[in-house]
């Protein structure tokens, strides 16, 4: 079955040659982009002792199994796009990489946006921490119009009896 099968972590190889090896512990993953890979397609199919074996053991004291595998069991997992990744995977001993998880969790459509972070130690990359992406505040570029300001499209008028008209 997972010689044919199609990687869900969307790199386009098959799974037995992308993540299939270091979800099953014949090698380890080589960088911290191919460790974020892993783990989203140990979240699609639910091989919820990789997740743990891959977080870093420092952060291990609160990992929930049982409601990790109920959570990933109850999405269904629908891609995976890696939009930065930092950090020289020879070289440094952590790096991020920032990625949206696309799933859908009873009909809900929702779309997980994070920079992860990774460590690591003896030559094995973990899964050290993430943060959440959220929208930034909205800055306005020109002045604020009031209502009874004159219409900044200059026809004379007020501006709530010009383009502020609902």
């Amino acid at each position: 079955m997972t010689e044919t099968l199609s990687c869900p972590c969307g790199s386009g190889d098959r799974y037995a040659d992308c993540c299939e090896p270091l979800i099953k512990g014949i090698r380890p993953a080589p960088s911290p982009e191919a460790l974020m890979r892993s783990r989203y397609t140990a979240f699609a199919l639910q091989e919820v002792a990789y997740l743990e074996q891959s977080l870093h053991p420092g952060q291990r004291g609160d990992y929930d199994a049982n409601g990790t595998a109920k959570w990933a069991g109850e999405s269904n997992w629908e891609g995976l796009e890696i939009l930065d990744v930092s950090g020289d995977s020879d070289t440094d001993t952590s790096g991020k990489v920032e990625f949206r998880a696309q799933y859908r969790r009873k009909g809900e459509r929702i779309e997980h946006h994070e920079v992860a972070e990774f460590r690591k130690e003896k030559d094995i990359w973990y899964f050290y921490d993430g943060k959440m992406v959220t929208p930034g505040q909205v800055r306005r570029s020109t002045p604020k119009v009031g209502r009874n300001d004159p219409c900044p499209c200059g026809s004379g008028k007020k501006f709530k009896k010009c383009c502020g008209q609902s």
